[in-house]
């Protein structure tokens, strides 16, 4: 399935990867299997900026516990391409000691973003650390992180969309998709 891209997708033609109505689905699916393992417990929900604030959205609506949600803002990337240094660019604005917390990402591709902010939230003194992640590219992992929430598992394509981006641009699409020529 194609969606034109004119308007949102700057011109682009966006092949359909995951349907809305299929994100909708799964993230409630999610968000039904953290609430049962948190059940009595209050929990820190952290998204990581900026490509996790959709799925954070609809994921936190979700979860049917007290919750709270904080931001941690990185980078990795100078327009397209990626560096390979991560840098933090906002930090929590609150401490994490003790409480339980669940890191939420948009996509883990070669694990090195994820594992250096599981390292570095580990030094803080979390109770608990947990990752949800809506999107995995298992074929590009350089390193294992454990998703112990995870959305889909995709091939090694480019995909934007529900958050995801392209230089800044197509966060806004209701669905994942893969932008074509």
């Amino acid at each position: 399935m194609s969606s034109p891209g004119a308007g949102k997708g700057g011109g682009a033609r966006i092949e359909v990867l995951i349907s809305e109505a299929d994100l909708a689905a799964r993230v409630r699916a999610l968000g039904e299997h953290i609430t049962r393992d948190y059940a009595g417990r209050s929990l820190v929900v952290v998204g990581v900026l900026k490509g996790s604030f959709i799925f954070l959205a609809d994921l936190v609506r979700a979860i049917d516990l007290p919750l709270s949600v904080d931001f941690i803002g990185i980078t990795s990337y100078q327009g397209t391409t990626t560096t390979g240094v991560v840098k933090i660019t906002s930090d929590l604005g609150r401490p994490i000691d003790g409480k339980d917390v669940l890191l939420v990402e948009d996509i883990v591709d070669t694990g090195l973003t994820m594992r250096y902010l599981l390292d570095n939230l580990a030094t803080r003194a979390p109770a608990s650390l947990k990752v949800c992640a809506l999107l995995e590219k298992p074929s590009r992992a350089r390193v294992t992180i454990p998703i112990d929430y995870r959305g889909f598992v995709i091939g090694d394509e480019f995909v934007v969309g529900y958050g995801l981006d392209w230089d800044g641009r197509m966060r806004n699409l209701p669905y994942v998709g893969v932008p074509r020529s």
